[in-house]
């Protein structure tokens, strides 16, 4: 259409939004599905932090806020960042947007010309690389393998540097793989960064409190401080504190970068909803004995694919030390025929095989730059897990 935007045809919409749509669509039609597509907990949002919504709402706390976000919101994510990262950061050198994305969006706009370079890991999540192009920029992807658990080798991050580079996109624990770093694992990556003063660090820590076993999670200017200037620490409340629908993300950095995504955001959405904000304010502040006991859960699901993703004919699938995904290899399937007598040619044809065969809705790793792989949350009961387990396995053994 030719009043439509150029860039349009750089973007490609979201592969995950697309799956569980899919999975919803045939949902609707009677169809036996389970969506393990989205990447959203299945847990409730805590009582305390709902608690504290309804007496937002109950005391008038309903009209326009800051662009940047209340007052008590900032200060509790400033006191986060000490208390849980040991980052000193000023009230207002922090932001809250309409969910993560905002705020990545935000730093993009504020900071990308045309020409300018973001590295991007690979695999990625989904949103990373549109935003990227949306804004201007040119994202560079960086394959990780299934041999390095899909974590970036300092050489490779050398060799992906130009003048040219803006942003460097850090996401640990990782979606989709679930890959987290450790502090030996940062540090020769921010080792790299040192080196190379004009490039910028962005850090998606959205699944910090989602780490397992004895796994401790760092965040970049933990490792080093010297990043401080250069790096925008990105968080938010959906995942730990299962608030997706809240749309609460934040962050913090240099007060410059700050006021100019505040002033874009205040050209764009304003603040974010006053009640989400108080919730969120609860959310930092509150009580936090909710998190290990999901953890735990969550833990035994990841165990419980892995054991059994294993176990199907031609998948491999790594142990992920963090966030509630799991990011298997199908390279042992491709060329294989599917039962319905298609030959299986890429990872997509993988799972839209799995889909119409056996109900099971995952999303394709090509989707997020590297495979052939597919991706599945896990965020979701032991019961349906097992069940999708045993279908992939059964999916896999029919192929020829």
């Amino acid at each position: 259409m030719a009043f439509l935007a150029d860039i349009l045809s750089r973007v490609k919409p979201s592969a995950t939004i697309a799956v569980a749509q899919k999975a919803r669509e045939l949902q609707a039609q009677g169809r036996d599905v389970i969506g393990l597509g989205a990447g959203e907990p299945d847990f409730d949002t805590p009582d305390n932090i709902k608690e504290a919504a309804i007496a937002a709402i109950n005391a008038g706390k309903t009209k326009y806020t800051p662009v940047s976000g209340i007052p008590e919101l900032r200060k509790a994510i400033a006191e986060k960042f000490k208390r849980e990262n040991g980052l000193e950061y000023k009230p207002e050198q922090t932001i809250v947007g309409t969910g993560g994305k905002q705020i990545l969006f935000n730093a993009f706009m504020a900071t990308l010309n045309p020409g300018d370079e973001v590295v991007i890991p690979a695999p990625y999540w989904v949103s990373y690389p549109e935003m990227v192009s949306i804004c201007g920029g040119t994202p560079v992807f960086v394959n990780t393998t299934l041999e390095d658990n899909f974590k970036l080798k300092a050489e490779a991050l050398e060799k992906a540097i130009t003048p040219k580079t803006k942003w460097f996109i850090f996401n640990s624990p990782s979606n989709p793989s679930g890959a987290a770093y450790t502090h030996d694992e940062l540090k020769a990556l921010t080792d790299v960064l040192v080196k190379h003063p004009h490039v910028w660090v962005l850090t998606d820590d959205m699944y910090e409190h989602l780490t397992y076993g004895d796994f401790k999670f760092v965040t970049p200017v933990e490792v080093e401080p010297s990043l401080y200037d250069r790096t925008l620490t990105m968080n938010g409340v959906s995942k730990a504190y299962a608030m997706t629908g809240w749309r609460i993300g934040y962050a913090a950095g240099p007060l410059a970068l700050i006021k100019a995504m505040d002033m874009i955001q205040g050209q764009q959405t304003s603040g974010a909803t006053s009640i989400a904000q108080w919730a969120a304010v609860e959310a930092l502040n509150g009580t936090q004995d909710f998190i290990p006991a999901n953890k735990k859960i969550f833990e035994g699901r990841r165990d419980l694919v892995v054991s059994m993703l294993n176990q199907a004919k031609g998948i491999n699938c790594p142990m992920p030390e963090g966030a509630f995904y799991v990011y298997p290899s199908c390279a042992g399937l491709i060329g294989k025929t599917a039962p319905s007598g298609k030959v299986i040619e890429t990872d997509e044809d993988f799972v839209t095989e799995l889909l119409e065969t056996e109900g099971v809705a995952v999303v394709h790793g090509s989707a997020f730059g590297l495979g052939p792989n597919f991706r599945i949350s896990y965020a979701t009961s032991e019961k349906l897990l097992e069940e999708a387990c045993n279908r992939i396995q059964r999916f896999c053994a029919n192929c020829r």
